[in-house]
This record gives structure tokens, C-alpha cells and sequence, in this order.
């Protein structure tokens, strides 16, 4: 039974295949198929199924979803054989050739996920990661249809191990993916770590979009049905789809924004796809179909987007006019062309298929230009783990704008880049000492934010150096890579300075130069690297004299009593010890793939984070081992939460609540938002004292203008409580935002 499963899914990888413009070589996808049916033969996954049932729908993801061809398809198959089992990636090349053995070499190398035990095996494997997508893109291509096919099955792992995967996801896959164009696959990634990470939000939302679903189905055939007239009027040769807004970038945008779902109108959206008369004639017939609808519908005059003329990075082309329907909702219309739209859809993959069926990856361009510049930081990258994370994701997440040099040629630069990160962009010598820019002629500094369309000359100076709070305003990766190698050269030229003034004073005092001595002089400058106490002796910051021998000659005496050193690490403990009386603490054996269940004979063997969100029975959170192995409790939302799922996701813990007592009270923040007016304080402090019977801690009112901002503290039994006292103040007149603050 199971192989017949197996065998119909081969079959609809060949027949996947097949229909794809790549040249027929289903002989090595068989071989590939036959070889890793035999190496996988007997293993099973967590579900029970056979093990190559995970090959085969990974690498019908690739041919059918991402249209690759038959390289990428056999390294799919073969992807996890090294890994888990004895073939080599010399047996892989013997057999199916150096290009496959390159990519299944990649693949294996990022294998077993970003975020390991220790930051610096994060920072290695994400390097590996990008070394690999740069020397072949299919590379990342490939395991990016292996996270969806696992999240697809997520279902299967523990609760820990799908936190983990899910964080991973959002942290890392769905950006690239993006990045890479894959419109599709990166909605569904999000979608689905989005379920896993927050369950209730996700079902919440879902439910809604499916409750009017009806309204838009109508709200679409009013409004198409005069573009359709027209444009069967034109001999236009189209197909219009509606596009509504997925369950994550809905919930992304309340909490941005800070709305409500019934506040957000940009839900529906719609997409003219078109086949152009001639290849030469796209863009003009974009244009034509947009001056077509516009003559039907008011535009609205902020929101046209071209990105016909100037793509996007990811290869993204396509014109978006925003129109007021007669229905009095501002509706989105993309224009593109069959062209257009699978490259939206496929990304580069599909930039493959219009060159001649070639199964050779072309990375020409924009993604030519991002690959260069992971490289460059790969050459010199952060010490620090996170800051090294967080500088890609920097060009990961950031959407664009287009400037131009002093002749005319265009730079694309995150959204937000400075002057400064401009002059980087162009050459390091001339970030290095640029003094100011000209942005349209005028002259602004450093840190001016660069807006679409501006035209940029630099200035520089042979005097100007890189300077420590440069970084504070560049957004790029690369501008903060190269700031803080200078920065980090610059340091290290002090330190040794430092080093050899330290050395000299101490000669001077008939002493050598050891580790305990300058452990000492760290600990009486309250220095926790020695590091840091050399720079500060080699800029001149601390100048050394008789008090630091005297500490010095007071320490050789201490060391001689023999007790002290045993003491002190003693007193340490016993005060961690004390500090860890009366909470849970993480010792070897603890199963970090269970919940943790809360209840009221327990809850207080938690800390819970009150500095940066307030959880309550009931809320969507997640435990986080503390460094001193004590169990956090912060809500999924929570930025520290976000911060703590992505950079120590090996301490994070799944959690669910079972609370029965009525007694116990948590403290919960709500924000109001409205139209001021007399009486409108009196009416919110009656819905919450006298309605809902719910003691006021603390409430705060401002008024300005007409409008008024609140904030009430109370305390309430859970969330579901909190949800109904929400509930009632919307229903309070002039009252137009109510929503949690976490």
C-alpha cells in the first residue's frame, strides 16, 4: 500500500516534469528515483510513512510549484542521502556527476536548521547557507522546498520542535523566499508558521476572512464586470483574479497598525492578467489597460506603483493603480502579463522557462547584484552571531526605493538607506570619507533618509574616518559590515597600543605581565573584557597609577590565604540558590519537546516577564529558559518573545494553560483610541466598573485636538474575560480603536 503511495506520487513528479518547457531527461530523475528508493529503503518517518515519500514530494514541489528541471529535481530526491545513510558525496558524483553532487553537498551542509545550540553554530550555518546559495542558487531553491514540504507535515513533531520550526521559518525561509520571488511558496510558509505560532490568531482570522467571503465574492463581480466590457472591447486577450489578503499579512497589519480586522480594506485586491499581441508590445499594453480602467474608476493619486520600467529586486514587474470602486472601497488593481505573473509567482525559477527550456540557472541582474553583496559580507562577517543574523535580514525583509547617481544611473537601496548608506553602495573608499552628500542639488548630511526617485552625489574628505555612530543611522547590511570591520581594525591597533603602555608601567613596577594581573585591573575598572580595559588604556581613557598597584599587591596577598578562592564561587551559588528558591528549575533530563502545563498548584514556579508584556490565563504564550535555567512565560507576540524564539530557539519551550480558579487576578493593559467629548470617560469607566464589574487600577486620558488616546490598567481573571470587557467598550459611541496593549 505504502509503495503504491510512493509510485503515484513518482508518477506525478514525471508527469509534472514532463509538461514543463525543460528538456525530456526523465532517464536520470528514474535513476535518481530507483537509487534513493534503495537508500531510504526501511526508514520511516515520525507519521509512520516510508521515508521517500519526503523526497518525492519535495522534489514534486520543485518541478511543479517552482519549475525547475531535472538537476534540481534528482538533487531533491538525493538530498538527504548523505545525511542518513553511508553514500558519500564521491559516491553521489560517480554516479550522477559533479553538478547534482555539488547541490546535494549544499543541501547537506545546511541541514538539521539554522539556530543550533550555541550562537556561533547559528552564525556558521547560515554562512554555510548563503556560501552555498551563491555558488549555485538552485541550492537554496531546493531547501526551500524541503521547509514547505516539512511544514506541510509539521503536524507530526512535538509542540517544542514546532515552535522551533515555525520561528525558524518566519525568521529566515519566508524572507528568502521572498527575496527569491517566490510570491506563493512565501504567503504559504508565512500562513503556516503563522497556524503553528499562534494558533488562535490564525483560526480567528481564517474564520472572518471565510465569514465574508460572500461580500467580497460580490464586491468583485461589481467592480470587474465594467473592466471586462472594456477590455473585450479593446480585442484584449485576459483573465482577471481576485487576490484577498493572506491570514498572516491581515494579522501582520492589525498589529502594526493597530486596527481591528474590520478595519483593514485592502483585504481584496485584483489582478489583469494579460497575453500581450507581440512580446514588444507588454509594457504598452499594461499602459493601455491602465488608462482603460481609469477612465472607469477615480485613481487614487499616491498610489501607482511602476515597476515595469524599474523591477524590483526579486525580479518583480508589474503596475498597481489603486481605484475608488462605486461602492466607495478603495480597491488594488495589478496589471501584468502571463510573463509577469508567473515570474511573480515562481520568481527567478520562472525567469528560466523563457530561456530556451535550459535547465542552466542564469543569475543575471538584480539577484546577481544581492548575491554579490552576501558575498562581501561573507568576506568579513560579525563576530557576533546575531548581529551578523540580523545584518542579512537587514536586505531580507526591506522593501525598495530607486535613486540615481550624479549620471543618471539607477541604485536600488532598501527603504530607509541614508546618504551614507548610498556612498558605501558605491565604493568603500567612498563611504569611508564621505563628509556629507547632495541629494537633488542640496546639500544634507550624512544621515539624511534617501526617498525614491532622489538623485545623490557624495562628498568626501581625505581627513574623514569612520566613525562609531555611523552605525546608529545606516540600514545596509553592507555600509554596517564595512563600518564595523574599520571600526574593529581601528580598535585593535589601541588594544595593542594599550598593551604595550600597560606592559611599560608595569616594568617600570618590577612586575610581569600576566592574565591574573589584568583580570585584576578589569575588575577594579568594573571591565568585564580585557579587551576593553586595553582600549581604554590605549585611547588614554584610563591612566594607570598607585591605586591600581595597590589593588594588584592586594590581590597577591589575598591569593596566598588559600580559603578565599573556594569561598567566593560558594557564596555565588548559594545566592543563585536563594534567588531560585521558589521557582522550576531546568535540570539534565528535562523534556524540552513537552508542554509545560500551567496550573494554579504551579504557576508560581514561573517568571512572568511584566517588563515587557503582561501574560494571562489563556493567552497564546511561550516558556524561554532563563540563564538561570528558570522558566519565562512570554506572550507569542511579545517583541523580546520574537527575539528570544529567534536567537535562542533551542530554549524555547511550548506552553498551554489549565487554569480553573475564579480567585487569582492578572494584571492586563488596554489601549482607547476616539472622538473626544463630554461624558466619554464617565461611559468607559461604567462599561468596565459597572457593566462588566471589573476594578479600575489606573486610567490615563489625554485629549488633543479632538481626538483622545487612554490607557487603562485593570485586573482580570483571563483572557477570555479581558476579550469580553473589549468587546463592550467598542460598543461605547466616538470610541474608535480598543485594543490590548502586550
Amino acid at each position: 500500500m505504502q509503495e503504491k503511495q510512493a509510485e503515484q506520487l513518482y508518477q506525478q513528479l514525471i508527469a509534472s516534469y514532463l509538461d514543463s518547457p525543460h528538456r525530456k531527461k526523465t532517464d536520470i530523475i528514474q535513476k535518481a528515483y530507483n537509487f534513493a528508493c534503495r537508500a531510504h529503503e526501511g526508514v520511516s518517518r515520525p507519521n509512520g510513512e516510508p521515508y521517500i515519500i519526503h523526497p518525492i514530494e519535495v522534489a514534486l514541489i520543485a518541478s511543479r510549484e517552482m519549475g525547475l528541471g531535472s538537476t534540481s529535481i534528482c538533487a531533491a530526491l538525493l538530498h538527504d542521502i548523505i545525511e542518513n545513510t553511508d553514500y558519500t558525496v564521491e559516491d553521489i558524483e560517480n554516479i550522477f556527476g559533479a553538478k547534482i553532487a555539488q547541490i546535494v553537498d549544499g543541501l547537506t551542509k545546511i541541514s538539521g536548521g539554522i539556530f543550533g545550540d550555541k550562537a556561533s553554530e547559528q552564525a556558521e550555518n547560515f554562512k554555510k547557507l548563503l556560501l552555498t546559495m551563491s555558488d549555485d542558487i538552485r541550492v537554496i531553491l531546493v531547501k526551500i522546498c524541503d521547509r514547505l514540504q516539512n511544514m506541510r507535515t509539521l503536524d507530526n513533531l512535538p509542540d517544542g520542535k514546532k515552535t522551533k520550526v515555525a520561528g525558524e521559518t518566519l525568521y529566515l525561509y519566508a524572507p528568502l523566499a521572498n527575496r527569491l520571488g517566490l510570491n506563493k511558496i512565501k504567503t504559504e510558509l508565512e500562513d503556516l508558521a503563522f497556524r503553528y505560532e499562534h494558533p488562535d490568531s490564525y483560526e480567528n482570522i481564517r474564520k472572518k476572512l471565510a465569514h465574508t467571503q460572500e461580500q467580497r465574492d460580490e464586491l468583485f463581480r461589481q467592480f470587474t464586470t465594467p473592466i471586462r466590457e472594456a477590455l473585450d472591447s479593446m480585442g484584449c486577450k485576459y483573465v482577471i483574479k481576485m487576490r484577498v489578503k493572506s491570514p498572516y499579512s491581515i494579522w501582520n497589519k492589525m498589529r502594526n497598525k493597530h486596527v481591528s480586522f474590520d478595519e483593514i480594506y485592502d483585504i481584496l485586491a485584483v489582478r489583469i492578467i494579460f497575453n500581450p499581441p507581440t512580446p514588444e508590445e507588454e509594457v504598452n499594453e499594461c499602459f493601455r489597460i491602465y488608462v482603460a480602467i481609469t477612465k472607469l474608476y477615480k485613481s487614487h493619486p499616491d498610489r501607482l506603483r511602476d515597476w515595469l520600467s524599474h523591477p524590483k529586486a526579486n525580479g518583480y514587474q508589474a503596475l498597481h493603480v489603486t481605484l475608488m470602486s462605486n461602492q466607495g472601497r478603495w480597491i488594488e488593481a495589478q496589471i501584468r502579463s502571463q510573463r509577469m505573473d508567473e515570474i511573480a509567482e515562481q520568481g527567478f525559477a520562472a525567469h528560466w522557462k523563457y530561456k530556451e527550456g535550459t535547465d542552466e540557472p542564469n543569475n543575471e541582474g538584480e539577484l546577481n547584484d544581492w548575491l554579490c553583496t552576501i558575498k562581501e559580507i561573507l568576506d568579513d562577517p560579525q563576530p557576533d552571531a546575531m548581529d551578523f543574523l540580523d545584518s542579512i535580514k537587514l536586505n531580507l525583509f526591506a522593501s525598495e526605493i530607486f535613486v540615481f547617481s550624479p549620471k543618471g544611473e539607477i541604485v536600488t537601496l532598501p527603504s530607509g538607506a541614508t546618504a551614507l548608506d548610498f556612498a558605501f553602495y558605491i565604493h568603500t573608499f567612498l563611504g569611508s570619507h564621505c563628509i556629507g552628500a547632495k541629494v537633488n542639488h542640496k546639500l544634507v548630511p550624512l544621515s539624511h533618509v534617501l526617498q525614491g526617485g532622489d538623485q545623490v552625489e557624495i562628498i568626501t574628505s581625505n581627513s574623514q574616518h569612520v566613525q562609531s555612530e555611523w552605525l546608529s543611522f545606516v540600514t545596509t547590511a553592507k555600509a554596517r559590515n564595512k563600518i564595523q570591520t574599520q571600526l574593529r581594525r581601528a580598535d585593535r591597533d589601541t588594544q595593542s597600543k594599550g598593551l604595550d603602555i600597560l606592559r611599560e608601567w608595569l616594568k617600570s613596577n618590577d612586575l610581569n605581565i600576566t592574565t591574573t594581573i589584568i583580570n585584576t585591573l578589569c575588575q577594579a575598572h568594573g571591565m568585564e573584557k580585557q579587551e576593553h580595559l586595553l582600549l581604554d588604556i590605549g585611547n588614554g581613557t584610563i591612566t594607570l597609577s598607585e591605586k591600581d598597584l595597590d589593588h594588584i599587591l592586594g590581590m597577591a596577598k589575598k591569593s596566598k590565604k588559600g580559603n578565599w578562592r573556594r569561598f567566593v564561587p560558594f557564596l555565588k551559588s548559594k545566592k543563585k540558590d536563594e534567588e531560585n528558591d521558589n521557582f522550576l528549575i531546568v535540570q539534565d533530563g528535562f523534556d524540552k519537546d513537552r508542554a509545560c502545563v500551567i496550573t494554579e498548584e504551579n504557576i508560581s514556579k514561573y517568571v512572568f516577564s511584566h517588563d515587557c508584556c503582561h501574560p494571562i490565563p489563556g493567552d497564546d504564550v511561550i516558556g524561554y529558559i532563563d540563564s538561570n535555567d528558570r522558566i519565562e512565560l512570554h506572550h507569542r507576540s511579545c517583541q523580546v518573545a520574537n527575539r528570544l524564539r529567534n536567537t535562542f530557539a533551542h530554549r524555547i519551550l511550548a506552553v498551554r494553560w489549565n487554569m480553573h480558579n475564579e480567585e487569582m487576578l492578572f494584571d492586563a493593559v488596554i489601549v482607547i483610541k476616539g472622538i473626544d467629548r463630554k461624558g466619554i470617560t464617565r461611559d468607559v469607566a461604567l462599561v468596565i466598573a459597572d457593566q462588566m464589574d471589573i476594578n479600575i487600577h489606573k486610567l490615563s486620558i489625554s485629549s488633543d485636538k479632538g481626538i483622545f488616546e487612554g490607557r487603562i490598567e485593570i485586573r482580570v481573571h483571563d483572557r477570555e474575560e479581558l476579550t469580553g470587557i473589549i468587546d463592550a467598550l467598542k460598543k461605547v459611541p466616538d470610541l474608535t480603536t480598543v485594543i490590548r496593549e502586550y
